[in-house]
């Protein structure tokens, strides 16, 4: 089971390069040298981060992104959600239909209180807790 796909995981390490930038902005082929990340996928994860308003985009020279929250105010959580959706550890389908035992499963019950107690901690830290970590 993956939690974290490579999208999501590019999009944190892009945020965290452009929080670590102190406001000024950065530019893609930089975040993709830094993170050892290929150029097409900064380029693509970027532009969601500016579209989701995670960040601000500047063309030309000294362009590049930068935050446009504060680091602070940017949990994991949220990233998540826009790059993979709602975390679901099961989805109680089989070959795409949805499972005929699917209310009264007991199952169903103890995963979906483990997806709860996921999203709690994915929701308890942000960008900034992790520049932290970093010694940023």
């Amino acid at each position: 089971m993956q939690l974290l796909n490579k999208n999501t995981d590019y999009a944190i390490r892009a945020l965290l390069q452009a929080a670590s930038a102190g406001g000024e902005y950065v530019s893609s082929s930089k975040i993709a040298i830094e993170e050892d990340i290929p150029l097409h996928f900064v380029r693509r994860i970027l532009q969601e981060l500016v579209k989701a308003g995670y960040l601000l985009s500047r063309e030309g020279s000294g362009g590049g992104v930068k935050l446009n929250k504060a680091p602070d105010k940017i949990t994991i959580r949220e990233i998540l959600n826009l790059f993979q959706g709602d975390i679901q550890i099961t989805s109680c389908m089989f070959r795409r239909k949805i499972c005929s035992k699917r209310a009264t499963c007991v199952l169903r019950k103890r995963i979906q209180g483990i997806e709860r107690k996921v999203i709690e901690e994915f929701s308890a830290f942000t960008i900034q807790d992790l520049l932290n970590d970093m010694g940023v």
